[in-house]
């Protein structure tokens, strides 16, 4: 069985599209584990970890969610398991899910050292499985330079097989292999460099309203629709009409429940979604309206201003339902990262 670490140097580098891109890739019969639960989900009283779900549901695993992970709280981890008893706890995980899997992914924290108080983070556990090491990085030049020269620095005097990074999120890579790549590529083996994409830092309706725990008013055909654009309807409808934005496809507009005016202005355009705020439905006839187009209608209690802002924090993670994502990071794995090395 091939056990592949993969952690990232900073937060939201794409790990976890890394490992779908890859093993879709390969086709394998493949297992995973998230020892260390991050980024939280709380359903019918049973709490896991987001990406567990999300691998779980791409792949079919025959594990739940939160059989993946060993915990979620520091403080009780530390209570529950010293060295040696986190190390036996791994391997009975990797066991579990392990078996008759040809590879298992491992993914690690929100960043590399995440976890190292609870014998957690992705280096101690790839120490512990005996498994390959695979960082992400993304960022600037700088960022990327200093994160690869740590990673030199750190892991030459351990006894981690470490075999190499992948750089996600590249703007311009023919200049970074021509500029960068000459300068990290020394004694560190770059085994992919992933060229940005905008559509993956879109999101649809559907997981806006998720993310929001809005109630979907009208509209539920529509919770497809991608997000590209958040405009805040505060502006009286003559305005937002010579408002060269509002005019853009794909666009959610955040207003009052109250404004009638806004939201039949915001039906007459390319409008993916509306959010009505402060719990106040229109009336009928524009509910009606929005129904018929095929525009969601999202209520939230709270307002405007506040919904602007819970929606700034919004990170567009991948979903189960992102079938042109995911087999875009199948194509990607195959064209930007060396699967042989892996």
């Amino acid at each position: 069985m091939k056990k592949l670490v993969v952690a990232s140097m900073r937060k939201s580098a794409g790990k976890t599209s890394v490992i779908v891109g890859i093993a879709k890739a390969l086709n394998e019969d493949i297992g995973y584990i998230k020892p260390f639960g991050d980024r939280l989900l709380y359903r019918k009283k049973r709490l896991w970890d987001y990406d567990s779900a999300l691998i779980t549901d791409i792949f079919g695993l025959d594990e739940s969610p939160e059989k993946i992970s060993i915990g979620f709280e520091p403080s009780k981890l530390r209570y529950m398991y010293d060295a040696e008893s986190m190390g036996t706890r791994l391997h009975e995980l990797l066991s579990d899910v392990g078996k008759d899997k040809s590879m298992v992914f491992v993914e690690g924290g929100k960043d590399i050292g995440y976890g190292i108080s609870v014998n957690l983070d992705a280096i101690s556990v790839a120490r512990y499985l005996n498994g390959k090491l695979l960082v992400v990085i993304s960022g600037d030049d700088d960022t990327i330079l200093d994160d690869i020269t740590f990673l030199k620095t750190y892991l030459s005097n351990t006894e981690i097989d470490f075999c190499g990074v992948i750089v996600n999120k590249v703007r311009d890579v023919e200049d970074f292999k021509d500029v960068c790549l000459p300068q990290i590529s020394k004694g560190v083996q770059v085994l992919g460099v992933i060229p940005y994409r905008e559509e993956f830092t879109h999101f649809s309706v559907r997981y806006l309203a998720e993310r929001l725990l809005a109630k979907v008013v009208a509209g539920e055909g529509g919770l497809h629709n991608p997000v590209k654009t958040i405009l805040i309807g505060a502006m009286s409808p003559s305005t937002a009409r010579s408002y060269p934005p509002f005019h853009e496809a794909n666009k959610v507009v955040i207003t009052g429940g109250d404004r009638s005016d806004m939201i039949l202005a915001s039906l007459e355009t390319n409008t993916a979604g509306i959010i009505i705020t402060g719990n106040i439905l229109p009336p009928q006839n524009i509910i009606s309206k929005a129904a018929e187009r095929g525009v969601p209608l999202l209520s939230v209690p709270s307002d405007t201003f506040q919904t602007a802002i819970q929606i700034e924090h919004i990170e567009p993670l991948l979903t189960k339902d992102d079938v042109d994502k995911i087999s875009l990071w199948e194509g990607i794995a195959r064209e930007h990262i060396e699967l042989s090395s892996i």
